[in-house]
């Protein structure tokens, strides 16, 4: 048996499952680690882009998603730590744009039919996505306040990433929108977070690229994260694809040869705006684990760790997002958390998240294990797809002591 208590074998079944997504070509290609007690196996399977002969590597370069939400949280971390923020403070002081919130009477009804928002949105709603604003999981879009943020080019990704302002532009025009709901009533997916990157960087008093880059990458030796890849990487950079639900084939979403990752843009999304490989995020997990320290490095006191990696969310909260939550899992600070056993991977206290570009990054203090899985393909629904449910299986099946 190895020092991390995985089965060769076992693993190898992990190998063969993950291969087959790309031999039925529901994908081109992944890269599968798993990491446990300090041990780390790698797995890169199939090609970059679909009509191509560049085989998937270890280095490959993927955009996570979603699975920036975790970094954005720890950096907001850091500057609580300073006393350059406050969880419970009004984020008026720095986001002067958000004072005097509005909030619609009606979800649906008109965008002047609004009460006075009972208290400010703070730090604490913005890390538990419960500022009062963000996307509604119906097909509703014809309610005036889902037009309105169409309108304005706040929320960005699929169908196709929008054309979004640079971060003062952008917080103006979220202030010109009434809240969906009370500050603190419910969690709504995933405009805080992006609030969030931009309140980091007026605490910074930098951009929010260049706090993450001197705060996180580089103490953590995160050599390739970032909100853009440099053109001496961007042969790294795989195809990204989305599944064609009338014809089941894949078309491009966003193309290797003329990615908008090739150069930065012009609001660095803290919701889900980043790049990286998987070495580089598994350092970022690492730190987590190990209650923040990396190395001599100690990026965040063990006490701020368990504090984002608790359970913020009442049963009311969650309401309405279920899509997103079982009874058996909830929301910390930027990271979703498992609270009791429900399936194989689903171990309580286990933490990370989902990207809908196709990434997943979980971390298990339990088992001290890490498990992340970085493909080219979209997710078709916010719920995971097999590809996402197997290699966490695989991952656990393959423990062995």
């Amino acid at each position: 048996m190895s020092i991390g208590g995985l089965s060769k074998a076992r693993l190898g079944r992990m190998h063969d499952v993950m291969a087959g997504f790309v031999e039925r070509g529901e994908l081109p290609g992944l890269v599968t680690l798993v990491s446990r007690r300090g041990e780390v196996h790698v797995d890169a399977i199939g090609m970059k882009t679909l009509a191509g002969s560049d085989p998937m590597r270890r280095d490959t370069i993927f955009r996570i998603a979603s699975l920036t939400k975790p970094i954005a949280a720890a950096a907001a971390m850091i500057l609580v730590e300073e006393c350059r923020l406050r969880l419970d403070e009004p984020v008026d002081r720095l986001l002067p744009e958000l004072a005097g919130r509005k909030v619609l009477k009606r979800l649906y009804g008109p965008l002047d039919d609004t009460v006075p928002a009972k208290r400010p949105i703070s730090l604490r709603d913005l890390l538990t996505l419960r500022m009062g604003l963000g996307h509604i999981m119906e097909p509703s879009s014809a309610w005036p306040i889902q037009k309105a943020i169409a309108g304005q080019q706040i929320l960005q990704g699929p169908p196709k990433p929008l054309t979004v302002p640079a971060p003062d532009e952008w917080i103006r025009r979220v202030a010109t929108l009434p809240l969906m709901h009370q500050p603190g009533d419910k969690w709504m997916y995933d405009l805080g977070l992006d609030v969030l990157g931009v309140l980091i960087a007026r605490a910074a008093g930098q951009p929010l690229e260049t706090f993450l880059r001197e705060r996180i990458f580089e103490p953590l030796g995160m050599k390739d994260t970032g909100f853009s890849v440099p053109a001496e990487k961007l042969d790294r950079l795989p195809g990204c694809y989305q599944g064609n639900p009338e014809t089941g084939a894949l078309d491009v979403y966003d193309d290797a040869g003329d990615s908008q990752w090739s150069r930065p843009p012009a609001f660095p999304s803290a919701a889900g705006g980043l790049v990286s490989t998987v070495d580089d995020y598994l350092a970022f997990c690492r730190m987590m684990l190990n209650k923040g320290r990396h190395g001599r490095e100690r990026i965040l006191s063990r006490p701020s760790v368990e504090l984002m990696t608790t359970d913020h969310l009442t049963p009311e909260q969650k309401k309405g997002a279920g899509v997103f939550f079982g009874d058996y899992s909830s929301w910390g600070f930027g990271v979703g958390i498992i609270t009791r056993r429900h399936d194989l991977a689903d171990v309580p206290g286990r933490f990370g998240w989902t990207g809908g570009l196709g990434t997943s990054g979980y971390s298990d203090p339990k088992e001290d294990l890490v498990g992340i899985l970085m493909t080219q393909r979209l997710m078709d629904s916010p719920e995971p797809p097999r590809v996402f449910l197997d290699f966490w299986t695989s991952a656990y099946q393959a423990i062995d002591d």
